[in-house]
């Protein structure tokens, strides 16, 4: 069967999502839990232990040491928000609870992925959550392991809860009140708190429940807007301050109607990186304050330094405190100084039952689990606990008692941190089955794509699949069967489930026969090849040479690759690319020098090239007169400057064109720091954002805006040129009523909106862009001839996503699409056109830029740099499907608007072959499949890496999404290419 290169590559990367899809899931499988939590803890809580010949009649569970709980999350909360200068200043009231003594100040140390959904499952469980939880908090399922507040609601207590609707989700019909509201929609930072608060003066006169969750997520919408430098989180802190106060002064005042204190819980789920996200892993991230206060704490001498605690030992602390068992699945430890004020007996007790719970959960999960170093230690401490037990019962009152007190707690302490370092490196699998199923099918897709690269990219554009002769393949029929009988030897004898033996055998039968045929076609072609090769040797001896160009392209491209084995370069990826683009900027200008300084211009490679094809269209152009028929040939829009000037000066702005664009390449560096080294320093886009800057960010959007109008309006129809106009303006209008930029005539007003109407007005305009772009598309193919249709349809879907991209970037970012926009026409205009590039080197060149542009946005691998706020832009409620969209356009707004733009330019020029839209689309197949591939290889092999979570498998779930779109792009690719495949 013979396809085009175009339909080849699309159905190559088609079949590379799905294998990518398998690795993901089963290098992101859900962690391992205990057993059912259906089974009650509390019947399999030890006792005491004791000597020989001892009893003990303390069966049951300790008493609880607080009446009520009163636990306030409060979203993206920093460490130096509560205990920094700005706690000092916006949060004075609990700033002095603290500094009184009577509560006990800790940091809670996260783990990544840091969003909310995952971060509550921690303090809820006490486990460490997968980190494909990371892509699960856009649509949290119900938590069915055993957690606090279902051993809560077993035991008979009445949980109230107001705040993130992500609890509600979670925890199911746990809550006898609640009230949810939606978290995703960041632009609302002022009702989404009051729907909380509103509650309180209502439930704080009432005592008819027993756990009281309060979860605000204003400061974390600040932070996704505008960062924590913002002058909004200020008042925001303060705001959260008074909540604080009145619900202690209110515990206070009722303390004498119960013999049991209460407690109040100040916590934060993540923090926010330097700019207003989160996700990752750094310092300003994973650190967040924890606050007990308490009447049941003494006041402390001095003022010590704050306790670093991990965030998993919020579960077992509040279950020891309201008195219920301890999650089955927690790895976390009781923090002790809550506890320090009992009894020794009850101490050692807390402790036991601590670590009776993890020592039964490292058995489950390990079956080594008596040569961990932790459960010795955790016997060792149990029979020193005996031997106290026994005196104690005894009577003795001695100093012996006191010192083997303080021995046994010494040694129940580290056997506690002990087993809690074993059971974190224990409690997630990865699922190997799927995750080779997965690398198996990438792997034979790329070697299809490389061996089938010198027929795809030939004068044809096209590739004979050799389907129907594997229908009658012994080889595949044979390898059908060894891979469906390794299926069920896996699925039968393997201690953990896999997510391969789980999907339906049909579909599992399908992938094996998948696999078969992709064995059987590579086996195919190379011998193939080899006998095409024979051939071609006899009958021609000319050899094609690569070019400098070519050699760099390639060396480059295999460099990258490579370089993603390091979890240095991983974080600091966008120094790789900059250095790539740098040298092919360098590259390109010696091109130039070449083609207008050599004495024979006939020994150059590309004019001999460029000859050639003026030959084929049936005369010969001069390089002069190239850029006067710019516009009749190839309909990329009239040139800025007169014909003669071009004419007279034509060699110097060709040879300065590649140094314009090193210069703009590398005043975008200076626009956003990213990586990780350097990411804290600050850049020009911290300057632009400072509350004193507004001024001039406002002149630089306004200018940016500008700009892209005269840059793109070239290509727009009149209609289009309209509403590319007003959709600008509605742009700025926008930015201006979130209080980004401010207006000429409004120049004090401090009035702050969402922006709706503006953003959604601008919203009609993309459509109406997009609406016209596609109407001419369809209507090209309906008239096979009308190329020039095509080619307006083209360049107008092109303008409209730009017009979008100029909506969902912050304003300081508009100077990246402008920039964007001016190195494309100078490509156009000065470089491609001129050096006569094949559609191949076209391609490489427009990724390389892409994914360089990628970074001049301020991304990096790490999640925190997700934009989220650009998936709300003109929604009044969270809609799942429009922010995940808008979210993952603006993410990756570089790399999509340079593929578009591949597109349009090989369909407008008319010197080029019918091929080169399927070469474009074969080539950007390609140099995509290499780094995916290589890459889910290398994390396969350093997935016991010391960075496994922190620095490779972000990343991963960056190359998996971009797999996913680079499949999407190439369909299009295939829809507008004019060669149709051939059955």
């Amino acid at each position: 069967m013979q396809l085009s290169s175009s339909v080849f590559a699309s159905c190559c990367l088609l079949l590379q999502a799905l294998g990518a899809g398998l690795f993901l899931r089963g290098f992101f499988p859900p962690p391992m839990r205990s057993s059912s939590r259906r089974s009650r803890v509390a019947a399999e809580s030890p006792g005491e232990p004791l000597g020989a010949g001892l009893t003990s009649n303390w069966t049951r569970l300790p008493a609880p040491l607080f009446n009520r709980v009163v636990l306030v999350m409060i979203d993206a909360l920093r460490e130096d928000f509560v205990f920094g200068l700005k706690g000092k200043q916006f949060m004075p009231y609990i700033t002095a609870v603290i500094e009184k003594g009577t509560s006990h100040s800790f940091i809670a140390e996260a783990t990544p992925p840091t969003v909310t959904m995952p971060r509550i499952k921690a303090l809820m469980t006490g486990s460490i959550p997968g980190f494909v939880d990371i892509i699960m908090n856009l649509n949290s399922p119900a938590l069915l392991e055993d957690n606090l507040l279902w051993q809560a609601k077993s035991a008979g207590k009445r949980i109230i809860f107001y705040g993130d609707d992500t609890w509600i989700k979670l925890f199911p019909k746990h809550f006898a009140e609640y009230d949810g509201t939606t978290s995703f929609f960041v632009s609302d930072f002022t009702e989404v708190d009051k729907n909380v608060t509103r509650h309180l003066d209502d439930v704080l006169k009432r005592t008819d429940w027993d756990l009281l969750i309060l979860h605000y997520l204003g400061l974390d919408h600040i932070g996704h807007l505008s960062g924590p430098n913002s002058l909004l989180v200020g008042p925001k802190l303060l705001e959260m301050d008074n909540v604080l106060k009145k619900i202690h002064t209110n515990l206070l005042s009722k303390e004498g109607e119960s013999t049991l204190p209460s407690l109040l819980v100040l916590c934060g789920d993540h923090g926010m990186s330097d700019t207003g996200s989160h996700g990752g892993s750094s310092r300003e991230e994973v650190n967040t304050p924890l606050v007990f206060v308490s009447s049941a704490f003494g006041k402390k001498d001095s003022q010590k330094a704050v306790e670093i605690v991990h965030q998993t030992d919020v579960s077992p602390t509040l279950a020891v405190g309201l008195g219920l068992p301890i999650s089955k699945s927690s790895v976390g430890n009781i923090i002790f100084p809550l506890i320090g004020s009992r009894t020794v007996r009850e101490q050692l007790r807390f402790l036991h039952l601590n670590g009776f719970q993890l020592s039964k959960l490292l058995q489950e999960n390990l079956p080594t689990y008596e040569k961990d170093p932790g459960f010795e230690q955790f016997k060792m401490a149990e029979k020193s606990h005996g031997n106290w037990i026994k005196l104690y019962l005894e009577g003795n009152t001695s100093e012996v008692l006191s010192n083997l007190g303080k021995k046994v707690l010494k040694q129940y302490l580290d056997a506690l941190k002990a087993l809690s370092y074993s059971l974190s490196k224990q409690i997630a699998q990865y699922d190997v089955y799927s995750m080779t199923v997965g690398t198996v099918i990438i792997l034979e897709v790329l070697l299809l794509l490389v061996i089938s690269t010198p027929k795809a990219l030939g004068s044809s554009a096209s590739f004979d699949v050799p389907l129907s002769s594997l229908l009658f393949s012994l080889l595949f029929y044979l390898m059908c069967l060894m891979l469906a009988a390794f299926h069920i030897i896996v699925c039968t004898s393997a201690d953990s489930s896999c997510y391969f033996c789980s999907i339906p055998w049909l579909v599992a039968v399908g992938i094996m026969i998948l696999i078969s045929a992709l064995f059987c076609t590579i086996l195919s072609t190379l011998i193939k090849r080899g006998e095409d090769s024979k051939v071609s040797n006899k009958s021609q001896s000319a050899n094609v040479g690569w070019s400098e160009l070519d050699v760099l392209l390639l060396v480059g491209t295999v460099g990258h690759v490579m370089s993603l084995a390091a979890s240095s370069f991983i974080e600091e990826e966008h120094q790789t690319w900059y250095f790539l683009i740098n040298t092919l900027c360098l590259a390109l200008c010696q091109d130039m020098c070449r083609k207008y300084f050599l004495v024979k211009e006939s020994n150059l490679p590309s004019v001999a090239s460029e000859k050639k094809c003026d030959q084929v269209d049936g005369e010969i152009t001069k390089d002069t007169d190239m850029y006067l028929k710019l516009e009749s040939d190839s309909k990329l829009g009239k040139l800025t400057f007169p014909s003669g000037f071009i004419k007279d000066n034509e060699k110097w702005i060709a040879i300065g064109s590649p140094w314009a664009i090193l210069v703009g390449c590398r005043l975008l560096r200076s626009l956003n720091q990213t990586g990780v080294q350097w990411a804290h320093r600050p850049d020009f886009g911290h300057w632009l954002t400072s509350s004193e800057h507004k001024p001039e960010l406002s002149v630089l959007a306004a200018l940016s805006l500008c700009m892209i109008f005269i840059l793109v309006q070239r290509r727009c129809s009149l209609v289009s040129k309209i509403a590319m106009a007003l959709g600008l303006l509605g742009v700025y209008s926008y930015r201006a009523a979130t209080g980004n930029v401010m207006f000429p005539w409004h120049r004090d007003s401090q009035d702050i909106s969402r922006g709706i109407i503006e953003a959604r007005f601008v919203y009609v305009f993309v459509l109406g862009i997009l609406f016209t772009g596609t109407k001419d598309l369809l209507k090209s193919q309906v008239i096979a001839t009308d190329t020039q249709t095509k080619r307006n349809g083209l360049w107008e879907v092109y303008n409209g996503l730009v017009l979008l991209s100029a909506l969902l970037l912050r304003p300081h970012n508009l100077p990246v699409l402008v920039f964007s926009l001016i190195i494309q026409n100078i490509m156009i205009t000065f470089v491609w056109k001129l050096l006569r590039y094949d559609a191949a080197q076209v391609t490489i060149m427009h990724y390389w830029f892409g994914q360089a542009f990628f970074y001049f946005q301020g991304n990096s691998n790490n999640i925190a740099t997700v934009d989220i706020s650009a998936g709300f832009v003109g929604l009044d409620s969270y809609i799942e499907v429009p922010a995940v969209f808008l979210t993952g356009f603006s993410t990756y707004a570089g790399p999509l608007l340079w593929a578009i733009h591949l597109l349009c330019y090989l369909n407008s020029e008319t010197h080029r072959s019918t091929a080169a839209v399927g070469h474009g689309c074969f080539s950007y197949a390609l140099i995509r499949s290499i780094p995916v591939t290589v890459y889910i290889m290398f994390v396969t092999a350093l997935r016991y890496h010391l960075f496994i979570w922190s620095v490779f498998s972000p990343k991963l779930l960056y190359e998996g999404i971009q797999a996913f779109i680079t499949a999407a792009i190439c369909i299009f690719f295939t829809a507008m290419d004019k060669n149709q495949p051939r059955v």
